[in-house]
């Protein structure tokens, strides 16, 4: 767990910098302050900060949404450890690892069938281990967590999940109908980054 401010790589701190000029509405500011308020609660209460992103197949969104928090909570030195899962398993889907390299991340794999990556946001911090998994993953080691359910599917087909203290509905427009069509490229890179915006507004509540 990093508790001092990251120093991005040089490319993402440009994206970063893209991300947070985006606007966020008011309504959806709203939505974002459950989260932030969950996150001063476990802050004030000297407690972990665990937040677990969970989509259906934890295949694009909630990866983009355990990424971008995970480095936004390292770039404020907010004491947060971010997973992420599914329902079901599938593997990190490439467009969307392709989006997060284009984003100025450096990425290493390892394996082939669902394989594993390793997501590195400067060169100090330890890297986000980032491949497709259920949220009850041992390597997702919280017992209590916030569920912050980042699609409709999962979030409506999802009624109970141990360990859940607060269930945080944070949904995000799925990028997987642009495959194959002429916006997949831009249509990828705009959901992560719309996504970075919103986990660096959240984190940017934070004092510490």
């Amino acid at each position: 767990m990093n508790n001092t401010n990251a120093i991005l790589l040089p490319r993402l701190s440009e994206t970063v910098e893209k991300a947070r000029s985006l606007p966020i509405s008011d309504d959806r500011k709203e939505v974002l302050q459950v989260l932030v308020d969950y996150i001063k609660e476990k802050l004030k209460a000297g407690e972990e900060i665990n937040l677990n992103f969970i989509c259906t197949h934890n295949s694009r969104r909630s990866q983009f949404s355990q990424i971008w928090a995970q480095t936004a909570a390292d770039y404020f030195g907010v004491p947060a450890e971010c997973y992420s899962g599914g329902v079901e398993v599938t593997e990190f889907n490439e467009r969307a690892v392709e989006s997060i390299k284009r984003s100025g991340f450096r990425v290493t794999k390892k394996g082939s069938e669902n394989p594993v990556y390793f997501i590195f946001h400067s060169d100090e911090a330890e890297p986000i281990s980032a491949f497709s998994k259920l949220f009850d993953d041992p390597i997702n080691k919280a017992q209590r967590f916030a569920a912050v359910m980042t699609c409709a599917h999962a979030d409506e087909n999802c009624p109970f999940i141990p360990g859940t203290e607060s269930r945080i509905p944070v949904r995000y427009e799925d990028p997987k109908k642009y495959d194959g069509t002429p916006e997949e490229t831009s249509r990828y890179d705009e959901r992560s980054l719309q996504i970075a915006s919103e986990m660096f507004y959240v984190f940017s509540q934070i004092k510490i």
